[in-house]
């Protein structure tokens, strides 16, 4: 059985895997998150320092090679006219701009959640600011927003609508 691995194959499979990097942690954020906050209020400086250090390292350049590795397959296939090719364009460049206010609100939570838990003491209660009630609930409609649109780019990446 000759070995059916091909270029775009490969650019294909790291393409998948630069999703699941990426936009892994970034997905499962609105659901993990206000659990943490409701019942491990003290955890929140950390959460957020974790979720700001990984939009740095992790979901920015992954976002880069999203964008490379679809641009090689759709010009390998000459599919830019293509819907399920130009939604999902439109899309990585949304995240690619709202995404910086993600990287900046987390960097914010992670201050202003370090100053609430301080002034608890070490065994009150957690009182959060209103600073950061407010950046958190900015944050999370924007990381909420953010999740939705990355699933409809793997609809339209997938399903193919239009075709």
């Amino acid at each position: 059985m000759p070995l059916a691995l091909t270029s775009y194959s490969v650019v294909m499979a790291l393409h998948i895997m630069a999703v699941l990097a990426a936009y892994g942690l970034p997905l499962a954020a609105p659901l993990f998150v206000p659990y943490l906050r409701r019942n491990h209020p003290r955890a929140m400086p950390g959460v957020h320092d974790v979720q700001h250090r990984l939009n740095i390292a992790l979901t920015g350049p992954g976002t880069v090679l999203i964008l490379l590795f679809g641009a090689y397959m759709a010009s390998k296939h000459h599919l830019w006219d293509e819907v399920w090719v130009q939604v999902p364009i439109a899309i990585i460049a949304t995240i690619a701009v709202v995404g910086g206010y993600v990287v900046k609100a987390t960097g914010r939570l992670t201050e202003l959640a370090r100053t609430d838990v301080a002034a608890a003491g070490p065994s009150g209660p957690v009182t959060f600011s209103a600073d950061y009630d407010a950046q958190y609930r900015r944050y999370l409609a924007v990381e909420t927003f953010l999740g939705v649109i990355v699933l409809v780019a793997v609809f339209f990446m997938a399903a193919k609508p239009f075709d």
